[in-house]
């Protein structure tokens, strides 16, 4: 197709602003689907995982192409949570304009921020929509203020400060040069036509074609997809190709082309400059890689991402019930799978520890889908306590601070100011919205910033918003050492009793429920008191002839506190560990033996 009709746009946005809701709108009214069709019924159509759908957000970003008035429009749906920034930092590189989502009531918020300083310094072109002014709480003027200012903040040149802004409800398909909406998304297209240039591509063909790999994807019948963007040249169906992997370079022949149209591919003969492919037969092609052709083939800057800020100890499962739940139990299964993960998750980094792995990531989210994934997919192993990475510079250690934006209501203020005093976090600003919350901003490290979220949901009855973005980094003062209750610790290994479990409820809050499988040193509940019980939770009672006595009524349980994944991660401290299999979580200790234990807390001070 002419380069002149392409648009290569990404959808950026904070979190729950509607960068999906609107993809979800633009493929309906571009004529993508039949009117039968079951995804013009559908939302967050390009939402694919389940975890996406449980959770509310986007964590891959996502291809797609629309057809409207002769032009192409190639679509990335990015993630809008900072933990998966790294999705965003690759696919902004397919792209010449952006579509920045700003909700009408929150306005810019800090993953706002962050991804429009990636796409400032990339020298994309921006279009504003606020969108969701249906909100009764819209605030639009104050919006429009402060995104000139976030602009007048990140700008890297002049030409940046000229944006056009557009109006819309997303989920009503509506949108318009103004408030006075229009009844379908026609301005947006006209906008992305208009206002986003068409793709800067090199026009010397004679050197050869380049296409750098920002997305990887794979199925069962063709394998391994590279996707990206043609920089410069065309690429045909069966042409010999160089793989260029930094200063490596490896023969491979192009298999098959394929082009977008909605949610399918549609296989090419050839595709030119400008247009953004997936190609096969490049087994050994990874993210960041240049597919080049020609004698002299030139490579592609490859693709720079922030480091890592939480690392996290995944290896094999070794409790006493390993092997019972799980299908991929083994150190060699569990490294096999994280270096498939390597291969489209570049933001990971993964080392050997002992048994198991090092895995660093962007934050609790990021390493916490992964482990969740594994588990779906069958996998049993055991993760640690998060820990922070810290970085060496000039023999000085400096830990990674982040920029937190907090959001509740009046009532909960001083819950709020406690918790963050607590973790030493340093307020920045504090102002009310015009729904009657607080918006806090703070500075606080990622350390500090471990199990706040679970903290502020209970302190505030589940009503928080939150979010943070890396702020760059600061010499360690004192590293943050979390303060909680002691472990209720089973004492020996059985079926937790009713009768047992209702002693054991006086104690702390429990964890498990009756007829669990529990086994020694495995943690069953959060103790009342600062240290360690270890407890029976699998005594039976004792039978006597006493059957009107009133010690043998009904029994009155406290139900159990569940946990999520996250919440396990949380509540680890250094000498625990969360074990993991596709149908239980459980916590326990590292050293089961209690007195192995004790002697061991002894000699450590």
């Amino acid at each position: 197709m002419n380069q002149a009709k392409i648009r290569n746009i990404a959808i950026i946005a904070h979190v729950d602003h509607g960068k999906t809701t609107l993809v979800d709108g633009l493929l309906k009214q571009s004529n993508t689907f039949r009117d039968n069709q079951a995804e013009m019924s559908q939302t967050l159509i390009m939402d694919s995982m389940d975890q996406e759908h449980e959770r509310g957000i986007t964590i891959t970003a996502k291809q797609t192409a629309v057809f409207y008035d002769g032009y192409k429009i190639n679509i990335i749906d990015t993630p809008g949570h900072a933990d998966f920034s790294g999705e965003v930092e690759r696919t902004l590189n397919m792209a010449d304009g952006v579509l920045l989502i700003v909700d009408a009531q929150e306005g810019p918020m800090p993953q706002t921020k962050f991804v429009l300083s990636k796409a400032l310094s990339l020298k994309l072109k921006p279009v504003v929509i606020i969108n969701k002014i249906d909100k009764p709480a819209a605030r639009i003027t104050e919006v429009e203020s402060e995104i000139a200012d976030l602009f007048l903040e990140l700008a890297t040149d002049e030409s940046q400060l000229n944006y056009p802004i557009y109006y819309a409800v997303a989920r009503d398909g509506k949108a318009g040069k103004t408030t006075d909406l229009d009844n379908d998304l026609h301005v947006i297209f006209d906008a992305i036509i208009n206002d986003i240039p068409a793709p800067k591509v090199d026009e010397n063909e004679g050197k050869g074609a380049q296409l750098l790999v920002a997305a990887l994807a794979a199925d069962n019948y063709l394998g391994k997809y590279a996707i990206g963007k043609i920089f410069r040249g065309k690429l045909r169906k069966g042409e010999n190709v160089k793989i260029l992997h930094h200063a490596e370079q490896a023969n491979a022949k192009i298999d098959k082309i394929f082009t977008y149209r909605g949610l399918a591919k549609e296989e090419a003969e050839e595709a030119h400059a400008g247009d953004i492919v997936a190609l096969t037969g490049l087994a050994d092609a990874n993210i960041g890689d240049t597919i080049a052709t020609g004698d002299n083939p030139e490579a592609l800057p490859t693709i720079e991402l922030e480091p890592p800020t939480l690392s996290i100890y995944i290896g094999p499962n070794t409790s006493p019930l390993k092997g019972k739940e799980g299908e991929f139990t083994t150190s060699r299964q569990i490294a096999e799978r994280l270096n498939r993960e390597l291969e489209t998750n570049i933001a990971l980094h993964i080392v050997p520890d002992g048994l198991g792995y090092k895995v660093s990531g962007r934050g609790e989210l990021h390493l916490s889908v992964l482990i969740e994934t594994m588990r779906r997919e069958g996998y049993e192993l055991e993760a640690g306590r998060p820990e922070v990475v810290y970085k060496q510079e000039n023999g000085q250690t400096y830990e990674p601070v982040e920029e937190l934006n907090i959001e509740v209501d009046s009532e909960f203020v001083g819950a709020v100011s406690q918790e963050l005093g607590v973790r030493k976090a340093e307020l920045i600003s504090q102002e009310p919205t015009t729904t009657g919350t607080v918006r806090f901003t703070y500075k606080i490290t990622t350390a500090a910033l471990i199990g706040l979220r679970n903290h502020l949901l209970t302190a505030t009855r589940g009503t928080v918003i939150m979010s943070s973005i890396p702020s760059g980094y600061k010499p360690v003062e004192s590293k943050y050492q979390p303060e909680r209750n002691g472990a209720l610790i089973s004492f020996e290994n059985g079926v937790s009793t009713a009768y047992a479990l209702d002693q054991a409820q006086a104690r702390g809050t429990l964890f498990i429920p009756p007829q669990a499988e529990v086994y020694q040193g495995m943690i069953v509940g959060l103790s009342n008191k600062k240290e360690d019980i270890d407890i029976n939770v699998c005594r039976e009672k004792q039978l006597t002839n006493m059957r009107t006595h009133a010690s043998d009524g009904a029994i009155q349980l406290t139900p159990h506190t569940q946990l999520s994944l996250e919440q396990c991660l949380d509540f680890l401290l250094d000498d625990e560990l969360l074990e993991v299999t596709p149908k239980n979580l459980r916590l326990r200790k590292r050293q089961l033996d209690p007195i192995k234990r004790k002697r061991e807390a002894r000699q450590n001070g």
